[in-house]
């Protein structure tokens, strides 16, 4: 019998709520890795007007408030689900790029506004530098005109697997 994934395999925690990418940038949550070994931050966002092609940042921290904060240069991939409506028949495509800490329209080619996508983008723990445990993503304002879109964690590789209930708030 197949037992449930949150809790023993992985946690999820919010980057950022929906939220109209064109009312300002977004400055996503931070999430610890110190009981996981790595993430999988997904990004949803809606369809928008040309030109508005969103740029995500990668930050990394050394406290869940305050303390240090620099970008984290270690995106040298993700994948994405690009389509103008997103209707679940989608496979994911693997973009790569060299390493760096910002995605800017991803999928390239000045249209990512215009679609709906979902990009996943892995992140190693190990890829934070010493004296680093926390990390963000940052979604820079869009333009003028609406685009909807949300950040979520999907904290992997846990440390310790527990009954959801009892999984320790991702900030900690």
């Amino acid at each position: 019998m197949a037992s449930e994934g949150l809790g023993r395999l992985f946690d999820v925690a919010i980057g950022a709520a929906p939220v109209d990418l064109s009312s300002a940038a977004v400055t996503g949550k931070r999430v610890s890795l110190k009981r996981a070994a790595s993430l999988t931050i997904v990004v949803f966002k809606a369809a928008g007007t040309a030109g508005d092609d969103p740029t995500v940042t990668l930050k990394q921290h050394t406290a869940s408030s305050s303390g240090t904060t620099s970008n984290l240069a270690a995106i040298d991939h993700y994948y994405l689900k690009n389509a103008t409506t997103l209707a679940g028949t989608e496979t994911w495509t693997r973009v790569s790029q060299s390493a760096a800490a910002t995605i800017a329209d991803p999928g390239g080619a000045g249209t990512s506004a215009e679609s709906q996508q979902i990009l996943a983008i892995p992140v190693m723990g190990t890829s934070l530098a010493d004296g680093y445990s926390y990390v963000s993503l940052d979604v820079a304002d869009v333009g003028t005109n609406a685009q909807l879109g949300c950040v979520l964690y999907l904290l992997h590789d846990l440390a310790v697997g527990r009954a959801p209930a009892n999984l320790p708030a991702a900030l900690s």
